[in-house]
């Protein structure tokens, strides 16, 4: 769909805006899953015993496996690191909400008063 030359409405700045907001969410959820996958990662070097079936298809296997799990924790989101991300972000200036305002008010161009 085509937007109007009107500047837009306040609808579609109410949608830019939920817009914006589901890219946020899902940058920090893949912060998360980066976060976690790095965790995992550590905790797995820290070997605690000499591993008897240890090779290197095994270790691209765990790899492999250790980024699902990560992923998959990420979208459950018990750990809260996306979630405190976006608030966060919800804490901006306030300097964002004036600009929002002013494309959103019509124009009063031609009036008098």
């Amino acid at each position: 769909m085509i937007a109007p030359l009107n500047g837009g409405t306040a609808a579609t700045a109410a949608t830019g805006a939920n817009r914006e907001r589901e890219q946020l969410r899902q940058a920090a959820q893949a912060f998360e899953a980066v976060f976690l996958r790095q965790l995992i990662g550590s905790m797995r070097q820290a070997k605690l015993a000499e591993d008897p079936f240890s090779s290197r298809a095994t270790e691209q296997f765990r790899e492999m496996s250790d980024a699902s799990l990560a992923d998959s924790m990420s979208t459950q989101g018990t750990f809260g690191i996306a979630d405190m991300l976006l608030a966060q972000f919800d804490r901006t200036p306030a300097a964002r909400a004036p600009a929002a305002a002013d494309a959103a008010a019509p124009s009063r161009e031609g009036t008098d008063g």
